[in-house]
């Protein structure tokens, strides 16, 4: 009995390294391309969610704005990141269970692959929620989403309410998910701010200094 007790200690303690490591390993590694104005930098909570019009795997276009007055719980992951894959199930469980009350689930796609491989791994895991196919400008929009996973929960008026990277304990996402349903409709956001490029962030040289004249009188 303490053998079998030692190596599920020990299988707990291999798998929890590993999905630390697949974690790690998630980053959305799109430092090489020009990006866009930033928005959503530093504490987004109350600020306006940035509207976006991205495509579903079948060609249909969605908008967030086509959701306000629902909770949206938007997360963005990939076919090719472990930790996403963890998840994905708790938000199936979700979207069943509070989507009565006005959740909607949308899963934005950051992957350089084919709606139809997309489209099977979801299929493969159940998912009963919107899938969309992610963008630069999506990713730039919402302060340029490095790390996968990465949701954001978005209250009934549009604004958000809270945003969770990596994989977390299932208990902290269902509590976002009634904190975001108990929003008021009505309630005014923060509006966005932006960032601009990082390059043009950058400090402009200083201007060279012109000595003064000497004081002819001396």
């Amino acid at each position: 009995m303490e053998s079998l007790v030692k190596r599920n200690a020990l299988v707990f303690v291999a798998l929890t390294v590993a999905v630390l490591a697949m974690l790690a390993s998630g980053k959305y590694l799109d430092r090489t391309r020009k990006h866009g104005p930033l928005k959503l930098i530093g504490d987004v909570k109350g600020v306006e969610a940035p509207d976006f019009a991205l495509l579903t795997l079948d060609g249909h276009k969605v908008k967030l704005s086509d959701y306000r007055g629902k909770a949206v719980l938007l997360n963005f992951w990939a076919t090719w990141c472990p930790p996403c894959k963890v998840e994905m199930p708790w938000f199936v469980d979700l979207q069943k269970q509070y989507g009565k009350d006005g959740l909607v689930v949308l899963g934005v796609a950051m992957d350089d692959t084919e709606p139809g491989e997309i489209a099977k791994f979801a299929s493969d895991l159940g998912v009963n929620y919107t899938v969309l196919l992610g963008t630069n400008k999506v990713s730039d929009d919402y302060g340029d989403v490095q790390y996968l996973p990465t949701t954001f929960f978005i209250g009934r008026n549009g604004a958000i309410v809270d945003k969770l990277t990596g994989l977390l304990d299932r208990k902290d996402i269902e509590d976002d998910v009634r904190k975001t349903l108990a929003t008021d409709p009505d309630a005014p956001g923060r509006p966005v701010t932006v960032q601009q490029n990082q390059a043009d962030a950058q400090p402009k040289p200083a201007a060279p200094q012109v000595p003064e004249p000497k004081d002819a009188t001396r």
